[in-house]
């Protein structure tokens, strides 16, 4: 059977499009190259006409992620009527994104298991976190300058990222908002001090 043009590409960023989601939401080890699969349809057989390996899968899947989130939150920030970093910082900290992992930010869910991934898959990632740096210091008020900036955004998504990552992790509903509400306070208070 011949497929279209463009055909194994389509197929490839759907199977890359599922991972991303499924390992942000449950995490890569709980991911089998079976179910994904056969989330989109396709056989394990197929997998491997399109990589070489679950890691080479993982390495294109956070680096997606990054990007995909990265945008949707640079539109979401563009849209907002309050200052750019005051949206940043609640649109990243919301109720909304601690509550859909699958979508969101792929260093609040998948931080901790970087660490423990090969090298090639944190440099996928690397390059995904000093977009999001780049994103944020973007939003920064115009006082803040140089290489402050940078350092300043990298402080404030390290805030960010770990109140995103504590909200979920705690059992109790009220915990988790507070959470979130004393992470956009600090992370606020970053920015305001610059």
């Amino acid at each position: 059977m011949r497929y279209e043009k463009g055909h194994k590409e389509q197929t490839r960023q759907k199977i890359v499009e599922a991972a991303s989601e499924r390992f942000r939401a449950d995490g890569i080890d709980a991911v089998g190259v079976v179910s994904l699969m056969s989330d989109v349809g396709l056989t394990q057989g197929g997998f491997y006409n399109h990589f070489g390996s679950k890691e080479d899968l993982v390495r294109d899947s956070v680096a997606s992620a990054a990007t995909s989130a990265k945008d949707r939150m640079a539109v979401r920030v563009a849209g907002s009527r309050a200052e750019p970093h005051r949206a940043m910082v609640n649109t990243y900290l919301s109720a909304d994104h601690r509550d859909h992992p699958a979508s969101g930010c792929v260093a609040a869910a998948l931080a901790a298991e970087m660490g423990r991934r090969p090298e090639e898959t944190r440099a996928a990632f690397s390059e995904g976190y000093a977009e999001m740096v780049e994103l944020i210091a973007s939003t920064l008020p115009a006082s803040v300058r140089g290489k402050r900036r940078r350092t300043l955004a990298m402080s404030v998504f390290a805030s960010m990222v770990g109140s995103m990552s504590l909200s979920r992790a705690v059992a109790e509903q009220g915990l988790s908002d507070e959470v979130l509400t004393l992470g956009r306070q600090a992370a606020l208070a970053l920015i305001d001090a610059g």
